[in-house]
């Protein structure tokens, strides 16, 4: 009869500190109805040898192609989110984590999880990309859904400066000798166009 008296606040206590330890699902985008993309170091490193290759047949023509895939800027963002304390919350947790990056139809559509306490969403962040005046890239946020979570006050200055960060990050130097003339995004790969200056 004792044992049974103590099965119950026993039990309800467990309960309480296993929620303690998880994380609450609350909602969000949903993510589109494509194959997850892989995260890979590997990719990373396929991005700076395309970047490598583009400008070095620039070098000769005078025109610089670059082609992007899914994985390679997927693969940076995801490390980079990681490694970079200005792409960071307060508590040393990635603005979002887990990202996905599409390259489809003309846009960069990005999703993740983020965190907010025990609390998770998905977000979603829809991305155009053109050219300014001063030829380079003009990024823009089209649409910011982080679910049911209020957008951070300066939300979609951050995330264009995040992104404007990736590319610039992962052109490196080598951006600055080179006058964009078209960026194009359609089936999983962005193709950047330029000529060297």
């Amino acid at each position: 009869m004792n044992r049974k008296s103590f099965a119950l606040p026993f039990f309800l206590l467990t309960l309480f500190a296993a929620s303690l330890a998880c994380t609450v699902f609350v909602g969000g985008p949903d993510y589109p109805d494509l194959p997850a993309i892989p995260v890979s170091t590997e990719a990373v490193e396929g991005l700076k040898e395309s970047i490598k290759q583009a400008f070095e047949a620039g070098a000769e023509s005078g025109v610089v192609v670059l082609t992007i895939t899914e994985p390679q800027i997927t693969s940076y963002l995801a490390f980079r989110m990681q490694t970079d304390p200005n792409l960071q919350q307060s508590d040393q947790q990635p603005l979002f984590a887990e990202p996905q990056v599409y390259l489809r139809d003309g846009l960069m559509q990005i999703y993740g999880k983020t965190h907010q306490g025990v609390f998770e969403a998905n977000i979603g962040v829809i991305v155009s990309m053109g050219i300014d005046e001063g030829d380079q890239p003009k990024i823009e946020i089209v649409s910011a859904d982080f679910g049911p979570f209020p957008a951070p006050e300066g939300l979609k200055g951050a995330i264009t400066a995040m992104i404007r960060e990736a590319y610039t990050g992962s052109l490196g130097p080598v951006a600055t000798g080179m006058r964009i003339q078209t960026i194009s995004i359609a089936d999983g790969v962005m193709t950047i166009t330029g000529r060297i200056k």
